[in-house]
């Protein structure tokens, strides 16, 4: 586990007191019930991409409503990338603190010393659940199941189809894990999310509950139902007929939604929330789309790149209609604004963002300016500067070297930064704080866990792997089908005992040989080779063998699994690694290990629904 957080007395960072502000406004909740709370979040969805902020192409007429029947944050700013967003909406601290800057190599697992939105609203008796993309940890302790959702539907890995997730998956008719169980489930992704969800609320109605909606869609894969893209088809403002599509079923579902706590009277004491992850990855191609007004799309540093729609729903808060607030906020306030607005007790945290009551509830005269920062890594260990923006009301400090005022500018053309040195030096100064502060722990590694009865097998999948058994690590990007000699996984093993790892090319659902070619080249490997803590077994390969398995002891701490298959022209990392404490014979099967096999058949929808 990683050591405690020290106290940090740098001075950007706002320590959040429940009472700062409180009594700013009219307190809305002390003689009412608590408030359910639904956050609805789609993936790679930018500001523009809905019609209430000018898309003249798109057909978001539901969330348009909402936006017109809750306040919105108009200047609302997330990271550039969707692990990052969400480990700082979770936590409301900043993503380089809680050790989620990457969306692979084992660098979008949430620390565990972090305590989560699920965990704070659990402990106050909340039902709580999550259905979709999580995103911050495959594994124990990092699952959803384990950071305080008590029922939990959802896809593996950062979007549909990706290697960690069940093989096969493609948005249709797909399986997914239901409480760490896979399960089947007929329809398309978007669909099974909210209806999952709304299950989930109906089951709750008469108690408190805390619902989080956290949609692939519309993350490519850009596959999409045809009923949806074909209106969207020879229309030269729409940059992809698909990306389109998804988001008009997300506004069809969210209609759904809405419609169910109107049916059961639950509308006007819940907060719903719909929110992106950050800016836009399909919206603009091939100079069609729209920009929302803003330079930069995913992962970039520029303001399209991380300012996103926020709306916030509430009546019987008081919450007011049609409202904008166009003082800077970000996805690391959402956490101690809920504390607040729900009157949660929670631990005491150092929180990164701040409530954000009085910008509700007031004409925010009294707010006072602040920093905030974002950045897009994406690497193993963090880089000073690296594709950053320092945000204040008025100014962007981008990279630490361009200097925009957003005011006259937002489309960020014109660099002032050789005409306002005094701004650019202080806001370099407050990155420096921001960086002096974060970087102590950016060597810290997340630690995935063997030997839990809470996981009594660990599937462990390439996205995790890390490269380079020493520091400083090597910045090499793992993706599907990349080929790396050196790589391995960062464990920790919960208890002395005796452990069987089982080697696979193939996922265990897709049931292939380590050599066959069925669903890629085939290999000749001819051994596996096993390197944990100080073992270091080799084993052949019999021809046709699923998965090569090893017996070890292993004793308790921290430690490094490297495995290896080698052949006559190839070493390469094994993609997959099945670990478990409790061996027994037959394990290693998808019946072993209660994993339906991949059926290619299975499934009602035809090829041409999904994307040409």
């Amino acid at each position: 586990m990683s050591p405690p957080l020290p106290k940090t007395a740098v001075a950007f960072l706002l320590v959040v007191s429940l009472s700062t502000k409180a009594n700013a406004a009219t307190d809305v909740h002390s003689d009412s019930a608590k408030p359910n709370v639904v956050i609805v979040i789609t993936d790679d969805q930018g500001y523009g991409d809905v019609a209430f902020t000018g898309n003249p192409a798109i057909k978001t007429p539901n969330i348009d409503a909402l936006a017109r029947q809750g306040t919105l944050l108009n200047n609302f700013h997330v990271d550039p990338t969707c692990a990052p967003t969400r480990s700082a909406l979770m936590t409301g601290r900043y993503s380089d603190r809680v050790g989620v800057w990457h969306t692979v190599q084992g660098r979008s697992m949430l620390r565990r010393r972090e305590i989560t939105m699920a965990n704070i609203f659990a402990d106050n008796g909340y039902a709580t659940g999550m259905f979709g993309k999580w995103h911050l940890g495959d594994c124990y302790p990092y699952r959803p199941e384990d950071r305080g959702f008590q029922h939990c539907v959802y896809h593996q890995a950062g979007g549909v189809g990706q290697a960690p997730d069940y093989w096969g998956n493609d948005y249709f008719d797909d399986t997914y894990l239901v409480n760490g169980k896979h399960q089947r489930f007929e329809g398309y992704c978007t669909d099974v999310w909210f209806e999952q969800g709304m299950q989930f609320i109906e089951a709750n109605q008469d108690r408190p509950f805390f619902a989080y909606i956290a949609t692939n869609a519309p993350h490519g894969p850009y596959f999409c139902p045809t009923e949806y893209s074909d209106p969207y088809e020879g229309n030269p403002d729409v940059s992809l007929a698909e990306f389109y599509g998804m988001i008009t079923n997300v506004d069809d579902n969210l209609a759904k939604l809405m419609k169910l706590l109107d049916d059961k009277e639950l509308a006007k004491n819940t907060i719903l929330v719909f929110m992106t992850d950050n800016g836009t990855a399909g919206g603009l191609r091939n100079g069609r789309g729209y920009d929302g007004g803003m330079r930069g799309a995913k992962n970039s540093e520029y303001e399209g790149g991380h300012r996103v729609p926020f709306i916030i729903r509430w009546p019987d808060g008081k919450i007011e209609a049609g409202k904008k607030i166009e003082q800077l906020t970000a996805h690391i306030d959402i956490l101690p604004t809920f504390i607040d607005l729900c009157d949660l007790k929670a631990p005491e945290i150092e929180f990164d963002g701040s409530n954000l009551r009085e910008l509700l509830y007031t004409d925010g005269e009294q707010w006072d300016e602040r920093t905030l920062i974002v950045e897009s890594q994406r690497v193993v260990t963090p880089i000073k500067w690296r594709k950053s923006a320092v945000m204040t009301d008025r100014w962007r400090l981008v990279n630490g070297t361009e200097l925009y005022d957003l005011d006259a500018d937002p489309k960020q053309t014109n660099d002032l930064a050789s005409e306002y040195p005094k701004v650019t030096k202080r806001l370099r100064g407050e990155y420096d704080q921001f960086w002096d502060d974060v970087s102590r722990e950016h060597d810290l590694t997340s630690y995935i866990v063997i030997g839990s009865d809470r996981s009594p097998i660990v599937s462990l999948c390439s996205h995790d792997w890390l490269i380079d058994r020493s520091p400083p690590w090597n910045q090499k990007h793992i993706r599907n089908g990349d080929v790396a000699e050196e790589s391995f996984w960062a464990i920790e093993v919960e208890r002395d005992g005796e452990y069987e790892i089982s080697l696979r090319r193939w996922p265990v659902e897709a049931d292939k040989g380590i050599n066959d070619g069925t669903y890629g080249k085939a290999f000749h490997y001819k051994r596996a080779r096993l390197q944990i803590a100080d073992i270091d077994e080799t084993k052949d390969i019999p021809p046709g063998a699923k998965e090569v398995t090893f017996r070890v002891s292993l004793k308790k701490g921290i430690t490094q699994l490297a495995p290896t298959f080698i052949g006559p022209d190839l070493t390469a990392t094994p993609y997959y690694a099945y670990v478990t404490h409790r061996p027994k014979t037959g394990w290693q099967t998808p019946s072993g290990m209660g994993i339906p096999v991949y059926d290619p058949n299975y499934g009602r929808v035809p090829p041409q629904m999904k994307m040409k």
